[in-house]
């Protein structure tokens, strides 16, 4: 009985749902990356991506408002956010979107302006039992490393979120945003 209970502790700690973490870290470099297997269409993942206002965190815009927040997933197409006096502000950019890859250079908020290279890139492999959507971040750039538990946490929190919208197709907290 105790070999049994063993074996299944086992099998659960190396078929857990979630990983998230900072993978690697220099005092000039991180890289950040999360993945969870999920019983999803896979044909979802680019419109789930670009569907922001119904799953990005408000308070992690510079308007206060995820409603005015786009994504254009061609490549070149701005990951943009409409302010207050009209203009878009460019977070990120589609550098390619290929079958079950998309890589955009995404240097967000406070890595705007600091790093030589912000990549995000989303895939989605096939799984044992479904898909397992990935966000993986890596960052360059002097003394970016030690923004890197931060970023994680708001990188963290929006993976979080774009996964809910994608498996339920509803925003996470019922409101958009």
């Amino acid at each position: 009985m105790s070999r049994t209970l063993l074996a299944a502790a086992v099998l659960a700690l190396f078929a857990g749902p979630a990983s998230a973490e900072v993978v690697a870290r220099t005092a000039d470099s991180f890289t950040l990356r999360y993945a969870v297997g999920a019983e999803i269409a896979p044909g979802d993942i680019p419109g789930a991506l670009t569907d922001l206002p119904k799953w990005w965190d408000s308070a992690h815009t510079y308007s206060g408002s995820a409603a005015n927040l786009s994504l254009d997933l061609t490549p070149g197409g701005c990951w943009c956010e409409k302010l207050a006096d009209g203009t878009d502000f460019d977070h990120g950019r589609t550098v390619s979107v290929e079958a079950e890859r998309m890589v955009f250079h995404a240097p967000f908020g406070p890595m705007r302006g600091k790093t030589s290279r912000a990549d995000l890139t989303v895939t989605w492999p096939a799984a044992n039992r479904g898909w397992t959507p990935t966000w993986t971040m890596v960052v360059e750039g002097p003394g970016i490393g030690a923004m890197a538990d931060a970023i994680d946490a708001v990188m963290g929190a929006g993976y979080q979120r774009w996964l809910h919208y994608l498996e339920y197709g509803e925003s996470p907290d019922g409101a958009g945003g």
